[in-house]
């Protein structure tokens, strides 16, 4: 209210911290990121860490990043649940603006991984911050199943083989891109044809604007709507052999993850601290490193657990760069 009172312009960033926030809160904050009709305030971050945001409020404010100049999103510390996630998902259908999403310690389960292999698919988000909690190897495999594929796709067509994935998601898509590029470059065309027919005037002016537009800033390109992701932090998600799949389900995530790791030139950090893969997923995360090098792909920050041969995790590190980050501390206990 104080920032719409005072219509202060010039916030880029909203951070509110271990503040409770009602429904009523998070509507008025929505109405404030929204641009349509109102004034426009061009914050471009929002941190609402540990405000016992519910479900109502997270799809109310997922609502709102569609009509705002958001970038990134930090959720970390609310009790989001799988419904949430749900509701925010919703919210943000399609997005082409959201670049980075932060939802550490949000108590998701196994069912969030496809919901947010759905979401990274089918927006513009590019970092994805999970630490903490619990995936575990079904819903980790669901949230990078279709990347992986796409990036593998991606990787073969460039390298001029073809690939035929039966009913494969990822084939239309690329499909689709590339059908798109070419109506982009013969409408480039038919415009270039018609500048000629206008003769030399038409010619020397468009040189003219052409050159004024070199002289002045050049436009950012708009985010790119692709499953594909540059920064993906798992760490503390129950990824071992604990769960539903037993043992089989941690080698499952792990041939997944290295589909990323060998053919992905957009990753370049991956955090899979305190997640107990073994040794039989360190070696194959170790083969898949070194496929990248020679690849020539560019250098993956990673991390991962030492709870394997101290001769593999030590090669692990040497074939990638250190990871480092700000250590996130877990919810404090409040209860007496």
């Amino acid at each position: 209210m104080a920032i719409r009172d005072e219509r202060y312009m010039y916030g880029k960033e909203l951070c509110v911290w271990r503040i409770a926030l009602s429904n009523q809160d998070v509507a008025n904050l929505a109405i404030v990121l929204e641009l349509c009709g109102r004034t426009s305030y061009p914050f471009s971050k929002i941190e609402l860490l540990d405000c016992g945001i519910d479900t109502w409020s997270i799809e109310r404010l997922g609502k709102a990043v569609s009509f705002s100049a958001l970038t990134c999103i930090v959720l970390d510390y609310n009790e989001l649940l799988d419904e949430g996630l749900r509701g925010l998902c919703h919210g943000l259908k399609e997005n082409g603006q959201l670049l980075r999403l932060s939802m550490c310690y949000c108590n998701l389960g196994p069912p969030s991984g496809s919901l947010l292999g759905n979401l990274v698919a089918k927006t513009a988000i590019r970092d994805l911050f999970l630490d903490g909690n619990n995936l575990q190897c079904e819903g980790a495999c669901e949230l990078i199943k279709f990347i992986a594929d796409y990036v593998e796709n991606m990787a073969t067509k460039k390298s001029g083989a073809s690939l035929d994935f039966e009913e494969d998601p990822s084939k239309h898509l690329l499909e689709a891109t590339e059908k798109s590029d070419l109506q982009s470059v013969m409408l480039s065309q038919d415009i270039g044809h018609n500048a000629t027919i206008g003769g030399e005037d038409v010619m020397n002016s468009n040189l003219t604007a052409s050159k004024k537009k070199k002289k002045g800033k050049c436009k950012k390109e708009p985010p790119q709507i692709a499953p594909w992701l540059s920064k993906l932090y798992l760490a503390d998600n129950g990824i071992d052999g604990r769960g539903n799949e037993s043992r089989i389900g941690p080698m499952m995530f792990t041939e997944m993850l290295c589909q990323l790791i060998k053919f992905s030139d957009h990753l370049t950090e991956l955090d899979l601290d305190d997640n107990c893969l073994g040794e039989l997923c360190g070696k194959e995360i170790l083969n898949a490193l070194r496929e990248r090098k020679e690849a020539k792909l560019p250098s993956l920050n990673i991390k991962v657990t030492a709870q394997m041969n101290e001769d593999t995790f030590c090669n692990i590190l040497k074939n990638s760069k250190k990871l480092k980050k700000a250590k996130r501390k877990k919810k404090a206990n409040h209860s007496m």
